[in-house]
């Protein structure tokens, strides 16, 4: 559908099972790849992004059969991948670009990585440059800065890269070049950003030394490694923070997602949500594979200004759009800062962000590195027509936005949602009816 049309809901009620993590998915694919033996996913996420890397890792030669959201992956093991006789079409997804330029750096194959306009015209140097320091032959358009990538693999060199910033795809991308390295590996400067692949590669049967201020990779040395690693995969904590905050500002909701991944590298969100005066309440913690997880409650909120910025940013990064959204509906000031990552997403999240607020009567100053946002308190947004940008994050939290606001909101594109959240608009339907 070119656009649908909503407005405010009188009560938002439910239970939300929410999709499984969209960062878990592509690594549990990816990593099983390369992996002796078969392993079994379940509550995979079947949205396009994580698609796509299925759809790369089948022209590599790997067999992998889907039925819904289980996935069965059928490692080849680590020198097992096989040359494709066609590009890679890695969609809109930069995961999927970024961690297979990594791992096919060290294969002994050619391959080139490129994807949809969106993903072409995002900078991708900040993988290709530190992979080139390990040895890696990288090229592509605008001094390998963007996509198609022409990956040549050759001998990955052991050593170490200082990280200049807090960034997950740079870090896995890293480490899984090092797989196939010469010698250890070690990774020093921003490392804190969210660590999947290095629970994820330890669970397998790597060897990884993890300390506050650096981790080491040991390449392995015995022939079967890594193992295979069957799992469920926990609930996406960046889609389950639409509900959050679409419980937390409207004046009549309680809404649960369980089973969602509370992984501390990931739960900003909610320590951000919590700063803002949101009731939350986590029951039922525990472990599943090798990730935390646990049910999360939130219900109606009266929020309060705070600052976002710091170490907090890595651990929320995709969730500041909807974060926004909680902003523009405090009391007082909400301050974003050392978010210029965020210029870098499927759009500039800045400028949209602050363009869709706007247009829905809040106040908010674009700035360099993030934003200003006064809330006026309450449901004080208006509806208005508001573009997604084919950014499925924007889609959504403008449909959150919406369920609070007077009068119609219309939000161009809506489908692109379904880029990391298959069913979320059948699931809005649900809780604003639910008894």
């Amino acid at each position: 559908m070119s656009s649908v049309t909503l407005f405010a809901a009188a009560q938002l009620r439910g239970i939300v099972d929410v999709p499984g993590d969209k960062s878990i998915s592509h690594r549990a694919v990816i990593f099983n790849a390369v992996a002796s033996g078969s392993a079994r996913i379940t509550n995979f996420l079947t949205g396009a992004d994580c698609l796509s890397t299925i759809a790369c890792i089948r022209a590599l030669g790997v067999d992998v059969t889907q039925d819904e959201d289980e996935v069965h992956v059928y490692g080849v093991g680590l020198q097992g991948l096989r040359e494709p006789s066609d590009v890679l079409d890695c969609g809109n997804s930069g995961t999927t670009l970024r961690l297979l330029a990594g791992l096919l750096a060290g294969m002994p194959i050619f391959t080139v990585l490129t994807g949809d306009a969106s993903l072409r015209s995002r900078p991708q140097r900040r993988i290709v440059e530190p992979l080139r320091s390990l040895g890696a032959q990288i090229d592509g358009r605008q001094a390998g800065d963007r996509a198609p990538l022409a990956v040549r693999g050759t001998a990955i060199r052991g050593g170490s890269y200082h990280l200049p910033v807090a960034s997950a795809q740079v870090k896995s991308a890293l480490l899984l070049a090092g797989l196939g390295g010469s010698g250890p590996l070690t990774l020093t400067g921003r490392i804190d950003s969210r660590d999947h692949t290095e629970r994820m590669l330890t669970a397998m049967g790597l060897e990884l030394e993890i300390t506050p201020e650096q981790i080491t990779l040991h390449p392995p040395t015995h022939p079967v490694l890594p193992y295979p690693l069957s799992l469920r995969v926990p609930g996406d904590p960046s889609s389950a923070a639409f509900w959050w905050v679409a419980a937390a500002i409207h004046p009549n909701a309680e809404l649960t997602t369980p089973g969602v991944c509370l992984n501390p590298t990931r739960t900003g969100a909610l320590d951000v949500l919590r700063a803002m005066g949101a009731q939350i309440e986590i029951t039922n913690q525990r472990s599943e594979g090798s990730e935390p997880v646990g049910d999360v409650t939130v219900r109606s909120s009266v929020l309060r200004g705070t600052e976002i910025a710091g170490d907090l940013i890595p651990r929320l990064i995709d969730e500041i759009p909807i974060l926004a959204v909680a902003a523009a509906c405090a009391e007082g000031e909400t301050v974003v800062r050392d978010a210029q990552e965020l210029r870098a997403k499927e759009t500039d999240r800045i400028a949209t962000v602050a363009e869709g607020l706007r247009a829905l009567g809040g106040h908010v100053e674009p700035t360099s590195d993030g934003m200003k946002i006064v809330g006026l308190g309450g449901p004080a947004l208006r509806g208005a027509q508001v573009q997604s940008h084919h950014d499925h994050r924007l889609a959504m939290a403008w449909a959150v936005a919406a369920l609070i606001a007077t009068g119609e909101t219309t939000i161009a594109d809506p489908d692109s949602a379904a880029v990391s959240y298959p069913g979320f608009w059948e699931t809005l339907t649900m809780v604003q009816h639910a008894p």
